[in-house]
């Protein structure tokens, strides 16, 4: 397991399938939540997680039809013949009770069994896929949310700054050392920086919104919050391990593997439905008129006669499938190995470009910004340089917000390409 990874334990006993509970469902859900408890209240509650998980009972009702034998056949028979022209005894009454037995052949019951039981195990490995692609959407999100909260403090930051620098202007005018014109500019900064504070609050509350809705919560609160900081811990390994990780772990290459092994039965199935099924009846005939009356006895065995239809368009879909199928693995093995030498390339660029700004660039914004406010109030600075300082400290810090969320998003997208999230 990667350093700083979780994993997600998931169960399935029987016909129910679930995740660690956040809490019981009587109960109102959080206002306030960690990116752990997101994950968790997202994978028990999403609605689209819980329509995917209807494919499991829906698989376990096919294994039931599958172990299911073919039912007898009950046939019952009555006549009465009338005799008017003849003297034979008066008229003929029959009853006759038959039964019908179909006997599989070719164990087809049992490849039947196969195929269903590994249509469950395909339905439980798609389920942890959809998990493990939900974690994902959840985890970027919350980093989405958390930018939104960093960018917003980092403006309202910014506002308070001006506001205290105009209320400093305004009295610097009234005791006339200072034109009236500065006051009018800084009044007009103000009002931009103020207007970036409302942009910042509604991507925040766009973000938020986005989130609830991935937790399952139909109604969006505005008391809605995620504590917590950006990810900073846990380093993957080398590519080469992360790829190793991904082709054993994933759930959807599992997931395609298992539905190979499904084909296989398959195709064993179909194979077994071209052998004949027996038909053995029995029949108790019962025949009687005023005079005499009998009893009879009577078996029967039927067979088709396959001369034409021995299910060889059956048998040929099914390995034609199976082609597809192994086509599909040698695809997704491709695939798996080029995204995890991208997520890692994305790792790389995202980690030296933090390393970067933290090493060279905040320090020095932070120190221009402050030495050109102290100039501008001494009068040794114009209000453009102070503006100019002011932008490009905000510019270095939206750039260190925007590469500590890249950050934290190439290690969740690390975790979840490698299959470290969602484990069977």
């Amino acid at each position: 397991m990667f350093p700083g990874s979780r994993i997600l334990a998931f169960t399935c006993m029987g016909s129910a399938c679930a995740l660690p509970l956040l809490a019981r469902a009587s109960e109102p859900p959080p206002s306030v939540v960690s990116v752990q408890q997101a994950v968790e209240e997202a994978v028990q509650n999403n609605l689209a997680l819980t329509a995917e998980r209807l494919n499991i009972p829906v698989a376990e009702a096919r294994i039931v039809t599958a172990r299911l034998r073919p039912n007898p056949v009950l046939s019952l028979e009555g006549d009465r013949v009338e005799r008017r022209l003849l003297d034979t005894g008066g008229d003929v009454q029959q009853y006759a009770l038959r039964t019908d037995f179909v006997f599989e052949r070719g164990g087809k019951r049992e490849r039947r069994i196969d195929v269903a039981e590994d249509g469950r195990r395909v339905a439980v490995l798609n389920l942890l896929n959809s998990i493990r692609t939900l974690v994902l959407e959840v985890q970027s999100t919350c980093v989405d949310v958390l930018l939104a909260k960093e960018n917003l403090a980092l403006q309202q930051e910014n506002l308070k700054a001006f506001e205290a620098l105009v209320e400093i202007n305004r009295a610097r005018v009234r005791a006339g050392d200072l034109a009236a014109v500065e006051l009018r500019r800084s009044e007009l900064a103000q009002l931009q920086f103020s207007n970036a504070v409302l942009q910042a609050e509604s991507r925040l509350r766009t973000a938020k919104n986005r989130l609830q809705l991935l937790l399952g919560r139909a109604a969006p609160s505005d008391a809605f919050d995620l504590t917590g900081d950006l990810r900073r811990v846990g380093a993957p390994p080398n590519i080469d391990e992360i790829t190793r990780f991904a082709l054993e772990r994933r759930p959807d290459l599992e997931s395609l593997r298992r539905d190979e092994a499904r084909s296989l039965a398959d195709i064993r199935l179909q194979l077994a439905q071209r052998k004949v099924d027996y038909t053995v009846g029995s029949e108790y005939r019962r025949e009687q008129t005023n005079l005499l009356a009998g009893n009879s006895l009577h078996v029967f065995f039927s067979a088709p006669i396959p001369i034409f239809n021995r299910n060889q368009g059956e048998i040929e879909r099914v390995r034609r499938e199976r082609d597809q199928i192994v086509a599909r693995i040698q695809s997704l093995e491709a695939t798996i190995r080029n995204e995890v030498r991208t997520a890692h390339q994305q790792y790389e660029t995202a980690r030296s470009l933090l390393a970067r700004i933290e090493a060279d660039m905040l320090a020095q914004a932070r120190d221009v910004r402050g030495t050109t406010e102290y100039s501008y109030r001494r009068g040794e600075a114009s209000f453009v340089e102070l503006l100019d300082a002011q932008r490009a400290y905000n510019d270095t810090m939206q750039s260190y917000n925007e590469a500590r969320a890249e950050y934290a998003r190439s290690l969740y997208t690390i975790d979840s390409i490698s299959g470290q999230e969602v484990m069977p």
